[in-house]
């Protein structure tokens, strides 16, 4: 009998604590990694297409460290991959809740699975603990993120990767220094990743975003700027208004792989996006439910870079 009860609440600790979170405090900033520029090849095939790139949206599971959409959307792009329907995979952050150990070893499991090479930023639940402990376990997703600030640089295209300095925000330092980027690229069109979009574009979760005025008079009025594509708001495509245009730039909602939120938690609907750009500058964004390689019809966006 004792060693029963023994045998239970060993059990019962262990499950405990998989779903617990040691805090970790920062030493470093965001910005104190500077910005590390990629060259990105154009792709080796015949077809018309410049890039294809799959997007994966905010992972975090609770109360546990279990990530099985995760999961499936690996082994998916992983399939597409060797079909070369994907050359590389974007992510916009919050990867582990609250930034814990033991999520980031258990999401670390499932993404160095990935075959395509795997582009990623910070998000508020990586705010929860340090920068350290982030680029401790992204560089072992790719070896070459350096930095929770990344630029991928294509001869036609560039995405510009960029970590919030606090939260799902900037300082006035981190987000002139992505004007800056931006500027610098011009006039090559520029689609940047942030975690959250500035506040009020979902209007689902209008009071969520980014709030820093640099970020919205001098990000926002780079003329090279086409389109920004970002997440946070774990929105569910069938019943949320994920994709628009807002005066001169495009945005683009990546829904969460493990938790929706918005418009409310009652249908987890996880889905991955595509992104598919041919030698003309046009866009094409199709969505697809985990394990599924049939595109959703009522969720395909299209735009252009070079107008």
């Amino acid at each position: 009998m004792k060693f029963r009860f023994f045998s239970f609440a060993l059990l019962l600790t262990i499950t405990v604590q998989s779903c617990k979170f040691s805090p970790s405090k920062s030493s470093n900033t965001v910005q104190s990694y500077g910005w590390i520029e990629h060259h990105i090849e154009n792709r080796k095939t015949t077809d018309n297409h410049l890039l294809r790139v799959a997007f994966i949206g905010d992972l975090e599971p609770k109360p546990c460290a279990e990530f099985p959409h995760t999961n499936t959307a690996v082994e998916q792009i992983n399939q597409m991959k060797e079909s070369d329907a994907v050359d590389f995979v974007i992510g916009i952050g919050d990867v582990a809740h609250k930034g814990t150990e033991l999520q980031y070893v258990e999401a670390t499991k499932v993404l160095k699975k990935l075959t395509a090479p795997f582009y990623t930023i910070m998000g508020n639940e990586e705010h929860g603990s340090s920068v350290e402990r982030y680029m401790e376990f992204a560089k072992q997703w790719n070896p070459n993120l350096k930095s929770p600030n990344n630029i991928l640089n294509h001869e036609k295209v560039a995405f510009v990767l960029a970590s919030p300095d606090f939260g799902r925000d900037f300082n006035n330092k981190g987000a002139s220094r992505i004007a800056k980027q931006i500027e610098r690229l011009a006039p090559k069109p520029v689609i940047l990743i942030v975690h959250s979009a500035q506040k009020g574009v979902y209007e689902e979760s209008a009071d969520k975003g980014i709030d820093n005025a640099v970020f919205k008079s001098k990000v926002l009025s780079q003329a090279n700027l086409v389109a920004v594509v970002s997440g946070d708001l774990h929105m569910d495509m069938d019943r949320t208004k994920h994709s628009k245009k807002i005066d001169n730039i495009h945005y683009l909602h990546i829904p969460a792989l493990e938790r929706t939120k918005v418009p409310d938690e009652t249908v987890q609907n996880p889905m991955i996006r595509i992104m598919t750009i041919d030698k003309n500058g046009k866009v094409e964004v199709e969505s697809f439910k985990t394990g599924n390689f049939k595109s959703e019809e009522k969720h395909k966006y299209s735009f252009d870079l070079f107008v």
